[in-house]
């Protein structure tokens, strides 16, 4: 049995549309039980047969973070470690999700599992504490550290970037911040290949869509696509590039955060999609929430 935490986010929807598609059988919690708290994490879990634990939850609110340092601790730290504690005292083994923003985002080589992590603001500081706190808790554990995830469920870039073409002569995004995007639906499917496998490696691994470019990259291609689709109606408008400087936010992105993908695609047999394929599933499928750009 699978206990899904997080189960109705943008990545939780996902992995549990994924998981009823291939007949797993998994529980989903989401703030119906408290992940701070670990007495109730324990009673939850009491005689419910649960081998795998998947963590989705976590506060994601980037800029918020900046003035809500104590929720994004318990949250981003204390949460995962009381996870990973009740992972280990029933027996299960612990998928926890975790964030480029570890890195501080100087230089541009791909960042790999094994380089230094050192995070440039409270979202990220709290995420790299989870990932010890993880660590330091069991020793059964994936982290998946991803970026710029978007899918078919929630607010994401995406929709908002349609939204805004549809409604603007011009939009203005940012394009000195490197990275790359990727579709909750091939971090679904990792993840459900690493419990179907059974004996995947312990240890941290970096997940994204293959590729290398800046946000200005990905909006522009968004526009391309989407007007093929029809979802960008107004093919006028015009993307600007701007600078991260012109585009004051109150916590800093990380310039340069494109992680290395070799050791997940090594260990577990897979190429992972371009990014640009991603994109295109995502558009095009009947899943995609036209609500959301309206």
């Amino acid at each position: 049995m699978i206990w899904l935490i997080g189960n109705k986010g943008m990545l939780g929807t996902e992995i549990s549309r994924q998981l009823s598609e291939n007949k797993i059988d998994f529980v989903g919690t989401d703030i119906d039980v408290d992940i701070t708290n670990l007495d109730a994490l324990r009673h939850f879990a009491s005689g419910k047969g649960i081998n795998w634990i998947i963590n989705c939850a976590a506060y994601t609110a980037v800029d918020n973070a900046e003035s809500n340092v104590e929720l994004a601790k318990k949250l981003n730290d204390v949460a995962p470690g009381n996870i990973a504690k009740v992972a280990k005292e029933i027996g299960a083994k612990f998928i926890h999700i975790s964030t480029d923003y570890v890195f501080d985002g100087t230089g541009d080589t791909p960042r790999t599992e094994d380089m230094a992590i050192a995070p440039i603001g409270v979202y990220g500081v709290t995420k790299a504490d989870g990932e010890k706190s993880v660590a330091s808790n069991t020793s059964e554990y994936y982290i998946l550290r991803t970026a710029w995830l978007y899918g078919w469920a929630g607010k994401n870039f995406v929709y908002t970037m349609i939204r805004a073409m549809n409604t603007h002569e011009a939009v203005k995004v940012v394009a000195d911040q490197k990275g790359t995007p990727t579709f909750a639906g091939d971090l679904a499917k990792v993840i459900i290949t690493i419990i179907n496998k059974n004996d995947v490696p312990y240890g941290i691994y970096h997940c994204t869509d293959l590729g290398e470019i800046t946000w200005w990259d990905f909006t522009n291609e968004i526009k391309k696509q989407g007007i093929e689709k029809g979802w960008v109606t107004n093919k006028d408008c015009v993307v600007n590039p701007c600078k991260t400087e012109e585009y004051p936010t109150p916590a800093k992105r990380p310039a340069y955060s494109v992680l290395c993908k070799d050791k997940i695609q090594k260990t577990l047999g897979i190429t992972l999609p371009d990014w640009k394929e991603s994109l295109d599933v995502f558009l095009k499928s009947d899943l995609f929430d036209k609500s959301r750009i309206q």
